[in-house]
């Protein structure tokens, strides 16, 4: 859906109270429609990602961001699977790269693990988009402690208890691994 009439159109079906603005469980109930389960919490970082006024809700404006985001990791995973509905977890990896987010290959397979649910190696495309969305989110996280822009950051215990609470419940262990076991580098 790259339509602005139709994602309008869209938006305001979902927009049941006419508020502007759609919640959480309102977006999870619509993605389930076009066959995208997440589990809430996955639905809440998505708007945390592009809830630029931080009400909590997401207006039309975030939701085409929110949109071009879903849209894009939604091309790369079609162009990857060939048809079988899921990624190894090498074209997960390729996938990745194709999207600008590297990670060196003790993030790459615990992020991978966290969100493969059967434990098969493979990843279906809503594993895809969560994982996508950690990333994202994660990225968008370091960046802002990132300040002086070196790829490094430090953080206190009360900075790095934030980072657990802004990223979704799933990650906190993970979180806890990466920074107890790598050095948190980005590599843009």
């Amino acid at each position: 859906m790259e339509n602005p009439v139709v994602l309008r159109e869209w938006f305001d079906r979902v927009d049941a109270g006419r508020t502007g603005n759609i919640t959480a469980p309102q977006l999870q109930n619509a993605l389930a429609v076009g066959n995208l389960d997440f589990p809430l919490s996955v639905v809440q970082q998505m708007i945390r990602m592009y809830d630029f006024d931080r009400n909590g809700t997401m207006s039309f404006e975030e939701f085409l961001a929110l949109n071009k985001f879903l849209q894009k990791v939604q091309s790369v995973f079609a162009t990857q699977e060939r048809g079988r509905g899921f990624l190894s977890l090498e074209e997960v990896y390729e996938a990745l790269i194709k999207l600008s987010f590297s990670l060196d290959s003790p993030a790459f397979y615990s992020v991978c693990e966290s969100f493969d649910k059967s434990k098969k190696g493979m990843i279906h495309l809503d594993e895809f988009i969560s994982l996508c969305i950690f990333v994202q989110s994660s990225r968008n996280l370091f960046n802002s402690f990132d300040t002086s822009k070196q790829g490094r950051v430090s953080l206190d215990f009360n900075q790095f208890v934030y980072c657990s609470e802004f990223l979704f419940p799933v990650s906190m262990l993970l979180l806890l691994y990466l920074a107890l076991h790598i050095q948190m580098i980005y590599f843009p």
